[in-house]
């Protein structure tokens, strides 16, 4: 549907650039924003494999691992059906640390991995249990301490203070991420009554 309504946008865009005299203005728009189109996936390149290769340092230097251990008493009241030292608590931390940076295309993997990992604890395979929704509630709510994508794109555009908006994501995180903890247990105490 959301492809209909864009290529809807597009279409009239030019049918109406082109009604008004303005063919040349859409033929180098067309131009500039492939121009622009490139440079910013080579930044974002940049940036991707500047913070997956911290990940892989980290998982290589037993820091995910000293991580999951470390907020593992908070894991487990966020997942209390997911056993002790299962191997879900270590990518559900490497997917925390990765969401926290702000790079939540490097915590794919290990939210794929978590939710895996998840299903085989599940008992009913057609339904996802409680840790499943936790934890896409909790990937949902946006966990960042420091969007990098947004501080790219607004280096990329000439911002003068890319990063002065840390504090107010910060925040937004915050909020987001407990109303969402909140919601989800309120909703489990209902299921059990």
């Amino acid at each position: 549907m959301l492809n209909k309504i864009w290529c809807f946008f597009i279409i009239s865009g030019v049918i109406f650039g082109v009604a008004t005299g303005k063919s040349e203005l859409i033929s180098n728009t067309i131009i500039q924003s492939g121009k622009d189109s490139i440079s910013l996936i080579l930044t974002f390149l940049g940036i991707t494999a500047l913070w997956n290769g911290i990940l892989e340092i980290a998982k290589d230097s037993g820091l995910i691992n000293l991580l999951s251990k470390k907020i593992s008493p908070f894991l487990k009241m966020l997942f209390p059906e997911i056993p002790d030292n299962h191997p879900s608590f270590k990518y559900i931390a490497t997917n925390i640390a990765a969401n926290f940076l702000g790079v939540s295309y490097a915590a794919k993997h290990a939210g794929l991995m978590t939710m895996k990992e998840m299903q085989k604890l599940n008992k009913n395979k057609k339904t996802a249990s409680k840790s499943m929704c936790m934890f896409m509630i909790i990937n949902i709510s946006s966990v960042q301490l420091i969007n990098i994508n947004i501080i790219s794109l607004r280096a990329e555009y000439g911002s003068s203070l890319p990063s002065e908006i840390v504090f107010t994501g910060i925040v937004a995180t915050i909020v987001s991420t407990l109303t969402g903890i909140i919601y989800a247990k309120i909703m489990e105490r209902k299921e059990q009554n």
